[in-house]
């Protein structure tokens, strides 16, 4: 692990930043299936490069002339997970008895061709009741809040503190991004953080908050966490653009929800008790919103943050940086991509020199682009910010 300090120069950090990003071929094919799976059924590839979505069009496998499930795309070097599905989580591969199956790792380095066997579909299997993970101190706040700077509507999550409803205190505020993935299996796709597990663990004299958690858009979550327009090119299947729906994302937080939460809970108001966190989109989203907003956030976790996705996100912090007297907290791992860590440095770096900010980078030589590893770091980013 290396911990980073406002004073620390990193003098490497432009030739790092000026190497061109290598994309490296990546050829999937499906080796083994099950023997009743129907021979019309598509197959999807959900992971970590593409928001976990169960059934994008651009990570459909193709068929050969012999039948043989194909898909190419092309990735920079890391370490990446992902699963199979045949269009919908409920349909995923599972293990020969219909047990869940971790997810695939696949770590990049170059060129490779990859035979996946699939020993099951979950969906071929009687269905046990899942059971929530949730503590009893999370509550599903609103199924289909508005949000009307985007004309939609999204679930929000809140959890808490035990004695909330014995005692007359009033509490910080945390607002996290990815609301699925915070507190519940259930609901999440690739394992959830453990936010709730940790937060009652807290004994009576360490600060404890309410957190608001606001569900991701799915297909339009690329949109809603980047500030800026972007265009994904040269990435095979992984191309795309969008716009950037940020601002408006980073408004709603402000001037609806915020002021919601303000009314409707016993909230300690003021910026020295808001913050806001969330990884990979989220953690840029999180940086933006602080930039955007640096009167109402006094802390910000940014975790794993995708700044290759806007790397205008550096042109903001020179602009906005010098209004912005934050604690942020940032976290990358060496096992993510080869852009996470000096990616995360340069806007560790432009802060420092930008803003009047209190800062804390750490980089970790294990650390992979997952829920279990932000959920590891989770304890020490909130420990850190309530010092």
């Amino acid at each position: 692990m290396m911990l980073l300090k406002n004073s620390i120069v990193l003098l490497t950090l432009s030739l790092q930043l000026s190497v061109a990003v290598a994309q490296h071929k990546i050829q999937l094919k499906v080796g083994e299936l099950p023997s009743y799976h129907s021979a019309g059924d598509d197959i999807y590839l959900a992971g970590s490069f593409n928001g976990w979505n169960p059934g994008d069009a651009k990570y459909r496998f193709t068929r050969d002339e012999q039948n043989n499930y194909l898909l190419n795309i092309n990735l920079p070097a890391g370490t990446y997970e992902f699963k199979l599905t045949r269009g919908a989580w409920d349909k995923g591969e599972s293990a020969l008895n219909g047990k869940p199956v971790s997810n695939r790792s696949l770590h990049v380095s170059s060129d490779t061709l990859i035979v996946l066997d699939v020993p099951g579909w979950a969906d071929h299997f009687p269905s046990t009741p899942p059971k929530s993970t949730a503590s009893r101190q999370v509550r599903v706040m609103d199924t289909a809040f508005y949000i009307p700077q985007l004309n939609r509507y999204r679930r929000i999550w809140v959890y808490l503190p035990a004695c909330y409803d014995s005692c007359k205190k009033r509490y910080p505020v945390l607002y996290m991004h990815d609301g699925q993935n915070l507190f519940d299996d259930l609901t999440s796709y690739s394992g959830e953080w453990g936010v709730d597990e940790y937060l009652d663990t807290l004994g009576p004299h360490v600060n404890h908050c309410i957190v608001v958690a606001i569900d991701h858009g799915g297909s339009l979550r690329l949109n809603e966490y980047s500030p800026h327009d972007f265009e994904l090119t040269g990435l095979g299947a992984m191309s795309s653009s969008g716009k950037g729906e940020g601002a408006a994302y980073a408004d709603f937080l402000v001037k609806t929800l915020k002021p919601y939460i303000d009314t409707h809970y016993r909230t300690a108001k003021g910026k020295n008790n808001t913050a806001i966190a969330g990884s990979s989109m989220g953690g840029m989203i999180s940086l933006y919103a602080v930039l955007r907003y640096p009167k109402v956030f006094g802390a910000a976790g940014v975790f794993s943050p995708a700044f290759w996705i806007a790397p205008a996100i550096y042109d903001d912090i020179e602009k906005m940086g010098k209004k912005v007297k934050s604690k942020i907290y940032f976290y990358a791992g060496k096992k993510e991509s080869e852009t996470m860590v000096p990616g995360t440095l340069k806007a560790h770096e432009l802060m420092s020199r930008y803003s009047r900010s209190e800062l804390q980078s750490v980089i970790r030589d294990e650390g992979t682009h997952n829920e279990s590893t932000w959920r590891k770091e989770f304890p020490l980013f909130y420990q850190w910010i309530n010092q």
